[in-house]
């Protein structure tokens, strides 16, 4: 565990002011925001949620249309030990709440060089399927799965850690794990230790993209990432991953929290530099903290003035590096396809260039790589009888002058919709009775993310552990972060793991016991906690 200086952030703790109810007001009703409100609650607090769409879940909420329903966002739901954790924490059975399927296989993917790869959790018919492309590459897979369970479990304390100031990085606990780390190579560089065919490495780092980022400039860390995948699996929770923002917000009510739905935050208060509360279109709501669930760099910029920051200003972030965005197709079909697995990623015949499309030329690529979920083979809670969904999903550049999706969107989607027969979906136009677009304009525009950038701050190490903007934000008093552009990072799990630190920091600042959240790594929760 690495231990924290004390700073002048904290609340004072005098018996005063631990004898009134503490206030905390979360920016935000997404998987972090949600997740701290439970946590803060079971905590002690009094939290208020504002949140500016009409549901709660940000990105990971539903639409819902015409007798379909689709995620917003994330699909996958991966390595659910993050939020089983949380829901203990609260008392809760995450199981129970949600109904969940662990899919088998997890998905398809296939090459646009050639081949595909039905990847299961089972490792004798994973390495089957691997000697199809490979044998040689076949061999390496077991050691591959067993150094990442090592690589997991020594860097688990680091992700589960705040990084406060650079110091925290001199941790001797986390000097020794450079040999494992390897924090000079790529993903793709880390791959190649184990298996020499290209598109073995890409089936087992095209989690990167979970990130935004490409395997030949993603660091070598998250090679982890396939390695949850195999090794706790790929679920489906019953409704979609919005069904899970639902219930979070369901047991949130329960305990007390309250929620201001359709209300957009205009400002934070502030007195002098301490947060005092934010400003709605409606109304003003007072708090001893506060914690912003919103897209990072759209709610400093629009919400925090400039002259605050002083690390995170307007033109320091301007400067940073993000993510890929995505084009998106949710789809309400006539008719069935369960030729087609549940998740199925295609990866454009050459993967390079469409990389370097995405995030150095910025421009649309004639091939693009994409993501096919068709749920309905495993839910069919998702669509009308004898009809289906498809989400598709084609990663693009963020928003950059070289595109204007105003006019690029309709040949963009025709392209896409040609590139479905990749993957034997064939007859999908005339079958179409529902159908959302959302392009990188509209994620900037319509769902507030910085540049359209929807994995947030990129991932690299110079934007990574103390280096990324604090769960305790350093710039101001009384402001705390949870989500993907906080540290530990994007993807659902370390979403739910961001608030996990962010109330442990929190709680203490207020006066209020923390203990029970459990340390750093720790295998086990107190055993004070009580589950229901």
């Amino acid at each position: 565990m690495i231990a924290l200086a004390p700073t002048d952030h904290a609340v004072p703790t005098t018996p005063s002011a631990r004898a009134r109810t503490q206030r905390a007001l979360v920016i935000g009703a997404g998987p972090g925001g949600l997740a701290a409100a439970l946590l803060l609650a079971r905590g002690g607090a009094q939290v208020h949620v504002v949140e500016r769409l009409p549901r709660v879940g940000g990105r990971c909420s539903t639409i819902e249309a015409d007798g379909y329903k689709f995620d917003l966002g994330p699909t996958f739901f991966l390595y659910p030990r993050v939020l089983e954790r949380i829901f203990k924490l609260v008392g809760r059975d995450l199981h129970r709440e949600v109904p969940m399927v662990r899919l088998d296989p997890q998905y398809r993917i296939a090459f646009g060089s050639g081949g595909h790869l039905d990847c299961t959790p089972d490792v004798p018919r994973l390495e089957a399927e691997v000697a199809k492309l490979s044998p040689a590459d076949a061999q390496h897979l077991r050691r591959f799965l067993a150094e990442n369970r090592d690589k997991l479990e020594k860097f688990r304390p680091t992700l589960e850690s705040p990084f406060l100031r650079w110091r925290d990085l001199l941790s001797w606990d986390l000097i020794k794990l450079l040999p494992t780390l390897r924090p000079w190579q790529s993903l793709d560089r880390e791959l190649g230790r184990y298996f020499a065919d290209e598109r073995v490495r890409l089936a087992f780092s095209f989690q990167s993209k979970y990130l935004g980022m490409s395997p030949f400039n993603c660091p070598s860390l998250f090679s982890i990432l396939s390695f949850l995948e195999y090794e706790f699996g790929v679920w489906h929770p019953i409704g979609g991953c919005g069904a899970v923002s639902d219930a979070m917000a369901r047991i949130a009510r329960d305990m007390g929290v309250t929620f201001s739905l359709g209300d957009e935050v205009k400002e934070v208060l502030f007195d002098g530099r301490r947060a005092v509360g934010v400003r709605t279109a409606g109304s003003e709501h007072r708090a001893d903290a506060v914690v912003v669930n919103a897209d990072f760099a759209h709610a400093m910029t629009k919400l925090i003035p400039d002259r605050l920051r002083r690390r995170w200003t307007d033109a320091k972030i301007e400067k940073k590096k993000f993510s890929c965005s995505t084009f998106m197709l949710y789809l309400g079909l006539e008719g069935r396809q369960d030729h087609v697995p549940h998740h199925t990623i295609h990866c454009a015949s050459d993967y390079a260039t469409n990389l370097g499309d995405i995030e150095h030329r910025h421009v649309l690529s004639d091939d693009p790589s994409f993501y096919v979920q068709n749920a309905c083979v495993t839910d069919d809670t998702l669509a009308p009888k004898g009809h289906s969904t498809l989400y598709v999903l084609a990663p693009v550049t963020h928003q950059h002058e070289n595109v204007d999706w105003a006019k690029e969107a309709p040949a963009f989607r025709a392209k896409l919709l040609g590139q479905l027969k990749k993957v034997g979906l064939d007859d999908i136009e005339r079958r179409i009775r529902f159908e959302k677009v959302v392009t990188p304009a509209d994620w900037q525009g319509a769902y507030s993310v910085y540049r359209g950038a929807t994995f947030n701050l990129a991932h690299t190490w110079r934007q990574m552990l103390h280096l990324r903007p604090r769960n305790r934000f350093e710039d101001v008093d009384g402001v705390y972060l949870v989500g993907g552009g906080t540290h530990p990072g994007s993807g659902l799990p370390v979403i739910y793991e961001s608030a996990r630190i962010t109330s442990r920091l929190l709680l203490g600042d207020l006066g209020l016991d923390a203990d029970w959240l459990g340390a750093p790594g720790a295998a086990e929760l107190p055993s004070a906690v009580p589950v229901g």
